[in-house]
């Protein structure tokens, strides 16, 4: 492997800019993290600086761009308890040299915050509450701050699993790129709910038909084709990869693929997924057996081929980020503590061994600054 990039590695000496990447962290007690960090990646020869504090924050894990403001959103715990015991969502100005500044922070509707996107109108975050299963949509004002929750819902059921699925556990949130319709894969009851959306009032209407996976799928997160026309469901719980059709909202089910090797019988649970910017192939990853599953996508029906299990370079790898240019796979391991930049050929989509490993505080999410 090393030496099918040597000539592709070669090929990245031209220079390029730093790019800023911001790093959601867990600040619990078994990690020494007190917030939002700041690392700048050189693309040109895949090194990222060790992470450096942004903002003091508790609990930030995912993060989220504003899409025409200088703004950057995270779930988390408020500095001020609220009194119904709920999380919070915040949101930090970027200043010049991407300094965070704290503009405000709500409710996130629910406690367990998981997850939040905003719509591609810039005028509603919606979050994912894992704990009570709520989902909400939360209006942004004019400077991106969010304000109150407009809707909050919280589903029914439960799964096959005893210690995981007694409940509903909302563990995503994701809008398509016309802000008409919310997804969310739910853990707990093996579905991903669609939901209606209306960005000018940031409510979310009556369910939709929803994706229902395997009995004991445990649904986390998901990622369309760029084109929408498919769908990639991670499932936590049995370590797969579902793939669906897309057609205005609607979800179809074709097939679903391991995300381990032949013969791997440890425990494992998979955490993200991505699809790449040329839509020819999935990305990922699974925490026990420590790696990132590539898979070819068909372009024109969008079914999947496994293609390598590669080795993450450091432990539980909770998320991970392709890089603007497709030539390097950010890797955030939440158990070791560290971020490790693997080398991605553009063309055959294989990923090479980590070339690069810093240590990071429980690193859970990782978000190039524009």
């Amino acid at each position: 492997m090393k030496i099918k990039h040597l000539a592709y590695l070669i090929s990245l000496a031209t220079s390029l800019p730093a790019v800023p990447v911001f790093i959601g962290t867990n600040t619990g007690e078994q990690t020494t993290s007190k917030g939002i960090y700041l690392a700048d990646f050189d693309p040109a020869n895949g090194k990222l600086t060790e992470p450096k504090l942004a903002a003091d924050y508790q609990e930030p894990g995912f993060l989220a761009l504003h899409p025409s403001l200088p703004v950057l959103l995270c779930i988390g715990s408020p500095k001020t308890p609220f009194q119904d015991g709920t999380n919070s969502v915040a949101a930090f100005s970027i200043g010049e040299n991407n300094v965070l500044t704290f503009l405000g922070e709500t409710s996130s509707g629910g406690k367990g915050a998981c997850h939040l996107d905003i719509d591609p109108a810039g005028t509603t975050v919606a979050v994912a509450n894992y704990s009570d299963g709520n989902i909400a949509t939360i209006r942004l004002d004019a400077k991106g701050i969010p304000t109150s929750a407009v809707t909050i819902i919280r589903n029914q059921g439960s799964g096959l699993n005893p210690t995981r699925q007694q409940s509903p556990h909302a563990h995503g949130v994701y809008f398509n790129r016309l802000g008409t319709h919310l997804f969310v894969p739910d853990l707990g009851i093996d579905k991903v709910l669609i939901y209606p959306f209306d960005a000018a009032t940031s409510k979310l209407g009556a369910p939709l038909p929803c994706l229902t996976t395997a009995p004991g799928a445990g649904p986390r997160h998901m990622a369309f084709s760029t084109d929408e026309k498919n769908a990639y469901i991670i499932n936590e719980l049995d370590n797969t990869v579902l793939t669906a059709l897309h057609e205005d909202g609607a979800l179809k089910p074709l097939a679903t693929l391991t995300t381990l090797p032949v013969g791997f019988s440890a425990n494992n649970s998979t955490a993200e997924i991505e699809v790449s910017a040329d839509n020819r192939f999935v990305y990922a990853s699974n925490r026990g057996h420590d790696s990132i599953a590539v898979f070819s996508r068909n372009t024109e029906n969008g079914t999947l081929t496994s293609l390598q299990i590669a080795p993450c370079g450091g432990k539980a790898p909770r998320h991970f980020k392709i890089s603007p240019d497709g030539k390097w796979l950010l890797c955030a391991h939440m158990e070791s503590h560290t971020i490790s930049v693997l080398p991605r050929n553009p063309q055959t989509g294989e990923l090479g061994s980590p070339i690069c490993t810093v240590p990071s505080p429980s690193p859970i999410c990782l978000t190039f600054s524009r």
